[in-house]
Formats: structure tokens, C-alpha cells, sequence
């Protein structure tokens, strides 16, 4: 495996600053050396340019903050993650805010063409223009990617755009979603495993469900990977933290067992927010749970 890395440093997507500080904070944390230590080739492509909030005095739609400025972040996400997978490489995003999982999906669907995806995530991030509380674009990003709500966010090309299925979506560890969002999930087809579908099933049951859901008649699939899934305790650097999530080795058990399924294509991990954490522990545990995921074991690679 030859992993290429990828920064998005940005939070036009959220309404609280600073998760545009959370490529940088995860590569502090030791992403390079803990990667190679596995022996895996690593190649960092760096970040791409985003602008800053601070350059635009106010919205053209307030039901779809900073639309624009985020469509074209995620269309050129999508022409590097799409370069990656054709190069035969392993695409790694660094979020940013989850707006940016729009860019990351649809790059890796254009070439592999029939995609599942796994959201872990305390939010649905299925909100639309109609149904959005906050006009904040990280809580469309799975809606339009599946081509649903604002589209807008997505349409990179003329031609048209190759969703992914929704009965190939599976949203695990929701514990904070919206009454409208929730009616548009459940209209949609994906699959949804709550946070008290895991204290019910366990973990483990859990992900082997969503697993088989997203390898079965696909070409393989993506992991979204939203860091604020994981309990505020043990991942207090978030920006949206959310009580009763994950615990640390409910995570990793989650990664590992990812990481036994050989059809994983790509993966992206957002909302990491230093201005929010202790000493880096959040970034430092991203870290860890992209390691877990591309093979790294207790005992050694796997």
C-alpha cells in the first residue's frame, strides 16, 4: 500500500472556528512516522488552498453558508482523491470540516463507479436546504453526496454526477440528528445504526452489518470518519461534541475490524479542533484510528 495524505484545512462548513487547524493538528501527532512504522510507503500532497471566513462579509443564501467557496474546495478534493486511486494509491483526508466528505465520496466513486460508504458519526450530516437548522454545509455533505439536498455542493461537471446509492450508505453512532433530517434518512434507503443500536448489538455486531452492507456488490468503499463520534471525554477537541459516544476501544475495535475487510478504497477523518483539545489528545487519536484502519494491530501490522 502507498498512502497519499491530503489536507483540507476548512471550517467554512461549521459555525465554530478552528477545525481548519485539524490537518496540521493530526500531522503533529505523529501521522507520518506512526504510517511508516507499518511500512507503508507515505507521500503528503499537502494542503489544499481554502479561503478563510474572514474574506467574505456576509452569505449569499443563509440556508447555504459559503457555498460556493466550499464547492470548489470539494471539487478540486475530488480531482486528487480521484488522481490517487488512478495512480494505484490509498487517498488519506485530513479534515477540516465535514463538508469536505462530499469532495472525498464523489472523487472516489468517478473511479471506482459503484461505492458504499460508512458514516461514523454522531450527526446524520443528511440535512438539505429545507430541512437545515443552521445553514452550515458539514450537515449536507452525506445528503448531497447521495443525491439529495444541495446538490450544488457536488455538481463538479457538466455531465452528470455519479451519485452513491443510498441503500450502499451505512451511518453508525448517530445520537444527535435533527426531526426533518431524521425523516429525510429514513425516506432515503440508508442504514442507519445508532448509538443505542451499538449498546443493544455491541460494536462488533454492528460493523460487521455495515461492513457487509458497503463490500456486497460494490467495488469497494469509503470510511467517513468523524472524530466527534467518540465520547467528549476521550476526543474533547471537537467542535460539536456530543455526550454518550463512543468509547476509545469501541472505536478501535470499529477500525480494526474496517481494516479486515480487503475492499476498504479510501478514508477520510474530520472535525478534529485543537482549540478545543488537551495537549493534542484528539489529534494524536486520530492518528491511532487511521493506523487501526489501514492494519495496525496490537501485535503488528495485519
Amino acid at each position: 500500500m502507498n498512502v497519499d495524505v491530503i489536507g483540507v484545512p476548512i471550517d467554512l462548513g461549521a459555525n465554530r472556528r478552528g477545525v481548519d487547524l485539524g490537518p496540521s493538528a493530526i500531522r503533529y501527532g505523529g501521522l507520518k512516522k506512526a504510517i511508516t512504522n507499518l511500512n507503508i510507503a507515505y507521500q503528503d500532497l499537502g494542503n489544499i488552498d481554502v479561503p478563510i471566513p474572514e474574506s467574505y462579509d456576509e452569505y449569499e443564501d443563509e440556508r447555504l453558508k459559503h457555498l460556493d467557496e466550499i464547492a470548489y474546495v470539494n471539487q478540486t478534493l475530488a480531482t486528487l482523491v480521484s488522481k490517487s486511486l488512478l495512480d494505484g494509491n490509498f487517498p488519506i483526508v485530513l479534515g477540516g470540516d465535514h463538508s469536505i466528505a462530499a469532495g472525498s465520496i464523489l472523487g472516489t466513486q468517478s473511479v471506482l463507479g459503484n461505492i458504499g460508504v460508512i458514516w461514523i458519526d454522531a450527526h446524520g450530516d443528511f440535512n438539505t436546504r429545507e430541512t437545515t437548522l443552521s445553514g452550515n454545509l458539514h450537515g449536507m455533505s452525506l445528503a448531497a453526496a447521495a443525491g439529495f439536498g444541495a446538490l450544488e455542493m457536488v455538481k463538479f461537471k457538466a455531465k452528470d454526477v455519479n451519485y452513491v446509492n443510498p441503500k450502499k450508505i451505512v451511518l453508525v453512532g448517530a445520537r444527535d440528528i435533527d426531526d426533518q433530517e431524521a425523516k429525510l434518512i429514513k425516506e432515503s434507503g440508508i442504514t442507519v445504526f445508532t448509538i443505542a443500536d451499538v449498546d443493544e448489538y455491541g460494536i462488533k455486531e454492528v460493523m460487521l452489518r455495515a461492513l457487509e452492507i458497503v463490500s456486497t456488490d460494490t467495488e469497494g468503499f469509503h470510511i467517513s470518519f468523524d472524530i466527534d463520534v467518540i465520547n467528549p471525554n476521550e476526543a474533547p477537541g471537537v467542535g460539536t461534541p456530543v455526550d454518550g459516544g463512543l468509547t476509545y476501544r469501541e472505536a478501535h475495535l470499529a477500525a480494526e475490524l474496517i481494516a479486515n475487510n480487503k475492499k476498504l478504497r479510501s478514508l477520510e477523518i474530520v472535525e478534529v479542533n485543537p482549540i478545543f483539545d488537551h495537549m493534542n489528545q484528539t489529534g494524536k487519536l486520530a492518528v491511532s484510528l487511521i493506523c487501526s484502519m489501514i492494519g495496525k494491530r496490537i501485535l503488528g501490522s495485519h
